[in-house]
């Protein structure tokens, strides 16, 4: 059964603007999943369904088989959390330590439990060093961790990251895409709105893309970013990798630095052994 499932989902807002047109996926257990598209093509609208911020006007989204229409957002915490992409818009405590001990002390956990939960939560974001900082001590970067570790201390089934990569240096991106991948290793499934294509050429198995509200494309993040023409309609490039590798004729499959030079590196060696 899949852990977040769209049943054809539909969204207004205030004044008649149509958000969601019928949307229709399923996201299994364990994957990861990258939602792309313009600026108004119902990404986060969509992503706001999953924790029950916001409720279909027609259709269902079901998480784990259950309607998230029916429930608040509280009782969906401990399955889908959503961290935003604004980081200041989600801190509200005076503490490091305050701000991720929130969640589990708000579900009840023992203090042996709230310091175990909070204190892998840091580790895992490279922030336990900072724990008895004010928040606003720490750079935009650390801010987006410290949300994500907040997010991390309450254990959902399900994690997602709204433009997470936004005023992240290289070397935030590639700690964030660690975690991503040390986060999904343990079975949480994430999903990420973003507009950083090489964010996702090398962190998401999986891409689905939105246009006016609809999903136009879903599959392998190779597969999908293998049709530029489509993608140029929601005004997205694929990866810079993935562009030359259509160019060149290279294996759809190169659409990172690495997996590029890997394709070169074989068909040399092809090259060679039948010359």
């Amino acid at each position: 059964m899949a852990i977040i499932q769209a049943d054809n989902i539909h969204f207004f807002y205030p004044g008649g603007v149509k958000a969601l047109n019928g949307v229709n996926l399923s996201i299994e257990k364990g994957q990861s999943v990258a939602i792309i598209g313009r600026n108004g093509s119902g990404k986060t609208t969509l992503v706001k369904h999953m924790n029950g911020l916001l409720k279909p006007a027609q259709g269902r989204m079901l998480v784990n088989g259950e309607s998230t229409g029916e429930k608040e957002p509280s009782e969906l915490a401990t399955q889908v959390g959503l961290v935003f992409q604004n980081p200041d818009d989600q801190i509200f405590s005076t503490s490091v330590w305050d701000e991720v001990a929130f969640g589990p002390k708000n579900l009840g956990c023992s203090e042996a439990e709230i310091k175990n939960r909070v204190e892998l939560a840091l580790q895992t974001v490279n922030l336990l060093s900072c724990k008895d900082l004010h928040p606003y001590d720490l750079t935009i970067t650390e801010r987006k961790l410290l949300c994500l570790a907040s997010i991390l201390a309450i254990r959902p089934e399900v994690i997602a990251l709204d433009e997470p990569t936004t005023a992240q240096d290289q070397l935030g991106v590639q700690q964030l895409g660690s975690i991503v991948q040390q986060v999904q290793k343990s079975g949480i499934t994430v999903v990420t709105i973003t507009h950083d294509m090489d964010f996702v050429a090398e962190f998401f198995e999986r891409t689905i893309v939105m246009r006016k509200g609809e999903v136009i494309l879903d599959g392998p993040t190779a597969e999908v970013f293998s049709q530029p023409e489509i993608l140029m309609t929601t005004y997205v490039k694929p990866s810079p990798m993935a562009q030359l590798a259509k160019e060149i004729g290279a294996d759809r499959n190169a659409i990172t630095v690495q997996k590029m030079v890997q394709w070169i590196v074989d068909r040399g060696q092809h090259i060679a052994k039948t010359a």
